[in-house]
């Protein structure tokens, strides 16, 4: 049974209605995967889309973590013996983690404290006795009640006591709620060199003696400064102004204006000093390194969604080349289903300069592998290598494409790779890996850890848990949002298909390899421990070409097959007919095939399904061509040069122009208007003309600008 209370929350955080959330979670519950919901259940959830239903489930789960962390609270409580009805109550009302742990806070089990050391000294009568601010009261009396041989002085007891009223005002939830708004409202970080680490830590340098507001600093910014204290070359802090909490603390505890309430204030200053200031410091670090990771990790995922969903070359055979200058460049072809076919090294580059030899093998090779494509890996002579190949002279139409190669090597050294080219060596495989991105980048970038191809910034300072869920929902959401091939598809690619993953995946190509290429969608059903759920969930995004029922090559799902034979009898006609015969279905009347389970959603998507079967929504790979320049001297400022999107940040876009070093744009100088982030006017691979405005040689940095380009 779900939780209402849960449900309730959630519909008003992510301002979804409270039946859509519920019929969400429940279809959640039951197994159903992200796409599959997005795609095939929008009657039930009231058309949400993948990223909707994502939100739902992420805000589910920290309210089940929530629900763990209140049981294991009771708990404590119950065998301490000190549960009270309005306790219990208040803990059961609340959903908040922190209110949660702020009511669990006096009861939760410490270290020896100097508040603890004085309790066991007998000194927690005379803590609330000052407390009570009585004017006519002596604290200098009143300890004289509590002396022991502990105890020897009025002056130690009255300091025992302070440490227990100053451990009760860091323990009220009042207390700790003002000092957290004042780090909400007023809090600044501070950062500033370690001593002595001047002269080591110079890539800092803009953060010695740094200040800004903690609730306005890019999160960019936050993460730099972090590293920077991790790595020994900053101390950082993050506090409001003290005066101002001090006196709002003090206007709460400090009650009178005799001698006790002295003690009170004293108490009071040193609880926010030795205790408070530090718990909600660290507090805020968390949240705020949280939030800073939330925003880094969604640029990163964008980034990875865009390069991932970059147009393929498409079922071409392809020539890649691995550039290298004293080793060679390593060549391989492949066929248009990504097969290798052959390899070689050709040495066209210094110190062999072999430029002839190198231009009769890659002629060679193309007239007898039929080529139509040659890709270039853009790293070491990559600039080089295809300013050759405007020498190869050919008889045929080949088209020429440089290649990011971000995370070649790592795939060419990785277990997927040895076990796809067991009797190759990393540079066969790496070359390999380079022509595979050009025709599919989606196949090939999935075996590749998303970390490694190059794409946002801060990927190892982020919560690694969380960056890891949130990219691999993305190649996910790729994976299915695409449509995969059964019958070529790699393990590794099957294993992102909803409803699959790796065991079912690693069956279906051990089937594939036993039994030959599937017929058709339903005979997936054979493979070993595909049941039902799982079918239902995969079935969608699995192609079938060349099969008997031309809707296994759609996204059109097996479970709505009848309504499509339904509409081409209902025009006397068979589905193969009505997929190719505009005029027929645009007789279709969508609402005779309205029902209790299929609604104008579905049948709208069935309907845009047989306009395009099979489309992939990609697009396909343009051949691009950098300027005349090649290295950072070779750049002067006014140049316009053509370049490719590399990466995008929330501060700008880094940009390829060739020369080994990206330039970066930034945001401010994007477009002829505000823009708030890079994202609204560029896209991952995008090719776009920019203006060199500064070239800083000793720093290695290019400044660019797209303004009026």
């Amino acid at each position: 049974m779900i939780n209402p209370k849960h449900i309730e929350i959630i519909s008003l955080s992510l301002k979804i209605s409270f039946k859509n959330v519920e019929n969400t979670i429940a279809l959640l519950e039951e197994g159903a995967t992200i796409p599959f919901i997005s795609r095939y259940r929008k009657e039930v959830t009231g058309s949400l889309d993948e990223v909707q239903v994502g939100d739902i489930k992420d805000q589910f789960d920290k309210l089940k973590e929530v629900e763990k962390r209140r049981e294991s609270i009771l708990k404590s409580i119950e065998e301490q013996g000190k549960m009270t009805d309005d306790l219990r109550r208040r803990i059961l009302a609340t959903y908040n983690l922190t209110e949660l742990e702020d009511i669990y806070l006096p009861y939760r089990q410490k270290k020896r404290t100097r508040a603890s050391i004085a309790r066991e000294k007998g000194l927690e009568q005379l803590a609330l006795r000052i407390l009570g601010q009585k004017n006519a009261d002596d604290p200098v009396d009143l300890a004289a009640n509590f002396l022991s041989d502990e105890v020897p002085t009025a002056e130690e007891a009255l300091q025992g006591a302070r440490d227990i009223i100053a451990e009760l005002v860091s323990e009220n939830e009042e207390a700790r709620n003002r000092v957290r708004n004042f780090f909400a409202k007023s809090a600044t970080v501070f950062a500033k060199v370690v001593k002595n680490k001047e002269n080591e830590g110079v890539k800092y340098k803009d953060y010695y003696g740094f200040e800004e507001s903690l609730k306005s600093i890019p999160s960019h910014r936050l993460l730099a400064i972090r590293r920077g204290e991790e790595e020994g070359f900053l101390r950082v802090q993050i506090e409001p102004p003290a005066e101002e909490v001090l006196d709002a603390l003090e206007r709460q505890f400090v009650t009178g204006s005799g001698d006790c309430s002295k003690q009170v204030k004293l108490a009071v200053d040193d609880s926010y000093d030795r205790l408070l200031l530090p718990s909600i410091e660290t507090e805020f670090r968390n949240s705020s390194k949280e939030k800073a990771d939330v925003e880094a990790i969604s640029v990163f995922a964008d980034n990875l969604r865009q390069l991932l969903l970059a147009a393929p070359l498409g079922e071409k055979r392809v020539l890649a080349i691995d550039p290298g200058f004293r080793t060679g460049c390593k060549v391989v072809c492949m066929d248009e289903f990504g097969n290798l076919l052959t390899n070689t090294t050709i040495y066209p580059h210094p110190p062999q300069n072999d430029e002839h030899t190198a231009l009769n093998k890659l002629k060679n090779l193309i007239e007898t592998y039929d080529i139509e494509a040659i890709a270039v890996g853009n790293g070491t002579a990559g600039r080089e290598t295809m300013d050759l190949l405007k020498h190869l002279k050919t008889g045929r139409t080949v088209e020429y494409f440089m290649v990011n190669e971000s995370g070649a090597s790592i795939y060419s050294a990785s277990e997927v790779a040895r076990e796809e080219f067991p009797e190759y060596d990393v540079t066969v495989r790496g070359a390999v890996s380079i022509g595979r991105r050009l025709s599919d980048p989606l196949a090939e970038l999935v075996k590749i850890d998303a970390k490694s191809i190059g794409v946002g910034q801060y990927q190892h300072d982020v919560n690694q848990k969380m960056l890891k869920e949130s990219l691999d929902r993305v190649v996910e959401l790729c994976v299915n949002s695409v449509g995969i091939n059964l019958n070529t598809a790699s393990k590794h690619l099957l294993t992102y298909v909803s409803g699959l993953g790796p065991a079912l995946a690693q069956n279906i190509v051990s089937y594939r390899a036993e039994n030959g290429a599937f017929k058709s969608r339903d005979a997936v059903k054979k493979v070993p421990r595909m049941g039902e759920k799982a079918f239902e969930q995969a079935a969608g995004f699995l192609r079938v070409r060349d099969s008997k029922n031309p809707l296994d090559n759609t996204a059109v799902h097996p479970e709505s097959y009848h309504i499509v034979t339904k509409m081409a009898k209902d025009l006397g006609c068979d589905v193969g007919e009505l997929i190719r015969n505009r005029e027929k279905r645009q007789e279709i009347q969508l609402k005779n095939y309205i029902t209790d389970t299929v609604g104008l959603p579905t049948l709208k998507d069935i309907m845009k399904e047989l306009e395009k079967p099979g489309l992939d929504p990609r697009g396909k790979a343009i051949p691009f061509e950098f300027g005349d320049v090649r290295s950072m001297e070779d750049l002067s400022v006014g140049m316009v040069l053509p370049g490719i999107v590399t990466n995008i940040t929330k501060f700008g876009a880094f940009v390829d122009i060739g020369v080994k070093q990206d330039g970066l744009v930034h945001v401010s100088q994007m477009a002829n208007r505000f823009i708030k982030d890079p994202s609204e006017v560029v896209r991952l691979t995008q090719q776009v003309t920019v203006k060199v405005t500064e070239v800083d040689l000793a720093r290695k940095r290019i400044f660019l600008s797209m303004k009026e380009v």
